[in-house]
């Protein structure tokens, strides 16, 4: 039986789990904290929504993202168009810093996450799993999907009073992409995940 020892995020109490059947959870037994959740097929689960979460994502880089319109002027904007015209302006560290949490860091977790999770699935040993799972936790907290969606709805309701919106294809398959990245972070807990490259790689 495996055992690994962590320690609590919320109280810093250093904990023993051992091995998690599916289903099951282990919780710090001072604060109740969640440490650690084996979903059944999480991975399983993970993979599915990492692979539509790529195709949401290029579909949200292809079609116009929103459009206004005001005293008969029409303005078309898409999300590499955006972080393209801010580039022709000289903003390029502003451009890049749109472009970068919204859409450079997902697609390489995305690619990480699925370059793990292809050969776990299949129990085999793979040289690119431990520094793959390291990029993907490391990169993890500069992904602002869900802050930029926020950040549209909020700046939607501003402009809303000053031009006509019409939302595109590409900001619904924005949206999408962001619940599928959410789901899929949500299905894959971090100390299983290493447990079960542990396992293959021993």
């Amino acid at each position: 039986m495996n055992r690994m020892r962590t320690a609590c995020h919320e109280c810093d109490l250093l904990i023993t789990i051992e091995d998690l059947v599916e289903g099951g959870r282990a919780s710090c037994p001072r604060c109740g904290h969640v440490i650690a959740t084996n979903s059944p097929d999480g991975m399983t689960r993970s993979l599915a929504w990492a692979l539509s979460a790529v195709l949401l994502l290029v579909a949200s880089n292809l079609f116009p993202f929103l459009s206004l319109k005001a005293s008969g002027l029409e303005q078309v904007m898409t999300l590499p168009g955006s972080a393209w015209a801010l580039y022709e302006d000289g903003y390029w560290t502003v451009a890049l810093l749109v472009m970068g949490p919204i859409v450079g860091i997902p697609s390489l977790i995305l690619a990480a996450v699925i370059a793990i999770l292809i050969p776990l699935r299949q129990g085999r040993r793979a040289s690119h799993l431990i520094p793959a799972a390291r990029l993907t936790f490391f990169l993890n907290p500069w992904s602002m999907v869900e802050v930029f969606v926020i950040g549209v709805l909020v700046s939607l309701v501003k402009i809303g009073a000053m031009a006509t919106v019409v939302l595109g294809i590409s900001f619904w398959s924005y949206v999408a992409f962001a619940l599928c990245f959410i789901a899929m972070f949500a299905n894959l807990d971090p100390m299983i995940l290493w447990r079960r490259i542990e396992a293959v790689q021993s």
